[in-house]
């Protein structure tokens, strides 16, 4: 008799002799079950509004973008340089084309804070005068190879949680000057479901991973590069839990937010896959919804004007299905890491007062 678990084990931890016994090369397609209905909840016109997103070449960040441009937004993408980067771009400018949206590119290499500073100063010089509705925290990478960046922190936390932590920084009274003009602003975390993980039981941030210790924290095997990725998932969502706290305190019209995006079938497994830290994508066939139905959540973080800031959404169920309201718990509200988070960020990047 076929053992299905010890099949499934095999798939998960490396196949035979260490290689997947199947190969996991381009996202999974999916039928969206619940994005047309969705779509008819958002507003139709957002031509006064400015959105800036990181990482719109693939997945959910593309996806926003794209349904921001129809609804005749100005969406500037943050996103590394690469024929992505330009293929998406032009995707995006098609689909907001009839509606005369707005769709520029600024080169962002979230792995370099010296990309990201420049960014910013030329984000500065273009939202100057009207500011920006929404900083959406999109990009992220999962799992890989356990190494420095150029700046010395890991590649993981560097791209998942400390340039997002400068952008927000650095963006704050583009923030608060759109806030003034149109009542309020947003800036979106996306995490996801690894905020709490079986490796971390205890919900705890730790020093060592938002310090520069790029390439000495856990290796690849085992948990070690797992464990990386659930510290960055869980500062997101600690990010903006005290960031909310920071805000309401000086009574800021701008609000924070965090999404997850439950399993959506995107790049992200794909990417993962191929550096050696998912050998069971192929699980993303079985499991994951569209990476429409995985955008609903970060869009309705970014449009619906019934939230409240520090609201939370995921889908209904954890993994898909239509966004709910939802409460983080455990580690992502502790004030301790929230302290922790604060202060090892600031060391990395620079002071963040409001």
């Amino acid at each position: 008799m076929l053992n299905v678990g010890a099949l499934q084990r095999t798939f998960a931890m490396g196949g035979i002799n260490g290689k997947p016994l199947i190969g996991y090369n381009k996202p999974a397609k999916k039928m969206a079950w619940w994005w047309y209905q969705f779509g008819l909840s958002l507003p139709s016109d957002l031509r006064e509004k400015t959105y800036v997103i990181t990482g719109t070449t693939t997945g959910t960040g593309r996806c926003a973008a794209m349904a921001l441009a129809e609804r005749s937004a100005r969406v500037i993408c943050l996103n590394r340089p690469s024929e992505r980067a330009v293929e998406s771009l032009e995707a995006i400018k098609e689909a907001g084309a009839e509606f005369n949206a707005k769709v520029e590119h600024i080169d962002c290499d979230l792995s370099s804070f010296v990309s990201v500073k420049s960014a910013i100063a030329k984000l500065k010089k273009a939202c100057g005068d009207e500011g920006i509705d929404v900083l959406c925290c999109n990009a992220g990478i999962m799992a890989i190879h356990d190494e420095a960046t150029k700046d010395g922190y890991d590649v993981q936390m560097q791209v998942n949680h400390l340039s997002h932590f400068l952008l927000a920084k650095e963006l704050m009274p583009l923030l608060e000057k759109a806030a003034s003009k149109r009542h309020r602003a947003r800036i979106i975390a996306h995490s996801s479901g690894a905020r709490s993980s079986p490796a971390n039981m205890s919900g705890k941030l730790a020093a060592k991973y938002f310090g520069k210790n790029g390439g000495n924290l856990g290796g690849d095997g085992g948990w070690g590069r797992w464990m990386r990725y659930h510290q960055t998932k869980l500062a997101n969502a600690v990010f903006t839990t005290e960031l909310d706290r920071r805000l309401r305190a000086r009574g800021s019209k701008v609000m924070a937010l965090c999404v997850a995006p439950g399993y959506a079938a995107t790049n992200l497994q794909v990417t993962t896959h191929q550096d050696g830290g998912l050998n069971a994508a192929w699980l993303s066939w079985i499991l994951a919804q569209s990476v429409e139905d995985g955008t609903m959540p970060l869009l309705k973080a970014m449009l619906d004007d019934r939230l409240e800031s520090g609201t939370f959404m995921e889908p209904n169920n954890g993994i898909w299905g239509l966004p709910v309201v939802k409460e983080l718990k455990g580690g992502c509200v502790s004030e301790a890491n929230g302290k922790l988070l604060w202060e090892e960020s600031e060391k990395a990047v620079g002071a963040f007062t409001l």
